[in-house]
C-alpha cells in the first residue's frame, strides 16, 4: 500500500491563503481589517466616575479598590477596646485591703459624701444634696464637709432657698471648705442651672454632669453612684490617684489618667469598691507623708512599701 506524502505548506503559501481570509473578511463586514498592520500601543482604560458633591470629573481615570462586604447587621463594626493585663497579686492586694479596712472606722465611712444628704427630704432635694456636698468636697477633709453640709441643712438645703440665699449669707455656711469664695460662685451658678434647665433635679449623664460649673469628672462618676444608684467610673481623688501609683497598679500624672487606667483592666464589678477602700485607706495608714507601710499587709508585695520597708531595717541595723 503506497503512503501518500503530502508536502508541507511554504511560507509563502501561508501569505497567500492569509490574505485572501483577509479580503473575505472585509468584503463581508464592509469595513478595512486591521489585520497586518502593527498593533496600537496599549490605553488606560477609563472608567466613568460619578459626579459627587465636590465636582470630581468625568471620565477620569481611578483606581479599583477593595471593598469589604459585611454581613447583615454588621454595617458598622463596632470596636472593642482592649483591655490591659491586670497587675499581679492585684486580688490579694485587694483581700488585705479589705481586712485592713474591716472596721470602717475611717473619716469617709461616717462623714463621706455619701454620708451628707438628708435621708428624710424628697428624691430631688437628697441628689441635689449628694450634689453639693461633692462640689463642697474638693481639696477638703470629710470633716469639714460634712460640717459644711449640716449649716446647709439647717439652713434649708433646696434650689429655692440657695438661690435666696445672698452669696456673703452662703460663704458663712459653707465656710472653711477649701477655696469657699469661688465654691459659693459654682454653687450659685449651678443651682440656677438645675432650676431653669433641669426642673428642679440633677443631670443623669456624666456628661451633662461635668457641664455643671465646678463639678469635674470624679465628682461627676461618684455623684452617679450616690445620687442615682449607676456605677459609670471610678471615682478618684488624691487618695486613689497617690496609692494605686504606689502599688503600681497605673503610672499616671493626673487622676484622670489614673482612672483611664484602672478602668482598663479593674473590672467593673470592683469600680465602686475600690474607692471606698483605698479613701479610707489613704485617710489611715497610706498617708501623703510618713505613711504606715510597716503595719500594712501589702508591704511585702506593694513596690513602694517593700522599698520603704527595706530602708527603714537599713537605718535599724545602722542604728
Amino acid at each position: 500500500m503506497k503512503r501518500i506524502i503530502r508536502d508541507q505548506p511554504t511560507k509563502s503559501d501561508r501569505v497567500t491563503r492569509s490574505s485572501r481570509a483577509v479580503k473575505a473578511l472585509e468584503s463581508e463586514s464592509g469595513q478595512k481589517s486591521e489585520l497586518g498592520k502593527s498593533a496600537p500601543k496599549s490605553k488606560t482604560v477609563e472608567e466613568p466616575v460619578p459626579e459627587t458633591s465636590k465636582g470630581v470629573r468625568k471620565n477620569k481615570s481611578v483606581k479599583r479598590e477593595h471593598i469589604k462586604i459585611e454581613s447583615e447587621g454588621d454595617e458598622v463594626p463596632l470596636v472593642k477596646s482592649v483591655k490591659k493585663a491586670p497587675p499581679n497579686d492585684w486580688e490579694q492586694v485587694l483581700a488585705n485591703l479589705r481586712e485592713m479596712r474591716k472596721n470602717s472606722d475611717a473619716p469617709v465611712d461616717s462623714m463621706g459624701c455619701d454620708k451628707c444628704q438628708d435621708e428624710t427630704a424628697s428624691p430631688e432635694v437628697i441628689r441635689y444634696q449628694a450634689l453639693l456636698s461633692l462640689m463642697l468636697s474638693s481639696q477638703t477633709k470629710d470633716q469639714i464637709t460634712h460640717a459644711a453640709m449640716l449649716k446647709l441643712q439647717q439652713h434649708g438645703c433646696t434650689i429655692d432657698n440657695i438661690l435666696e440665699t445672698s452669696d456673703e449669707k452662703l460663704g458663712e455656711l459653707i465656710y472653711p471648705v477649701s477655696f469657699w469664695k469661688n465654691k459659693v460662685k459654682y454653687i450659685k451658678k449651678t443651682t440656677e442651672l438645675l432650676k431653669n434647665e433641669y426642673k428642679g433635679d440633677i443631670p443623669k449623664t456624666v456628661a451633662n454632669l461635668c457641664k455643671l460649673p465646678g463639678v469635674g469628672p470624679k465628682m461627676a462618676h461618684l455623684c452617679m453612684k450616690t445620687a442615682w444608684g449607676e456605677v459609670t467610673g471610678i471615682g478618684v481623688d488624691t487618695h486613689v490617684h497617690r496609692i494605686t501609683n504606689r502599688l503600681g497598679w497605673v503610672k499616671s500624672k493626673t487622676p484622670e489618667d489614673t482612672r483611664k487606667g484602672l478602668e482598663d483592666w479593674l473590672p467593673k464589678e470592683y469600680w465602686s469598691e475600690v474607692n471606698h477602700l483605698l479613701v479610707g485607706f489613704g485617710q489611715q495608714v497610706c498617708l501623703p507623708t510618713k505613711p504606715q507601710c510597716v503595719t500594712c499587709l501589702n508591704n511585702s508585695i506593694c513596690p513602694f512599701g517593700a522599698s520603704l520597708v527595706k530602708m527603714e531595717s537599713k537605718k535599724g541595723k545602722k542604728n
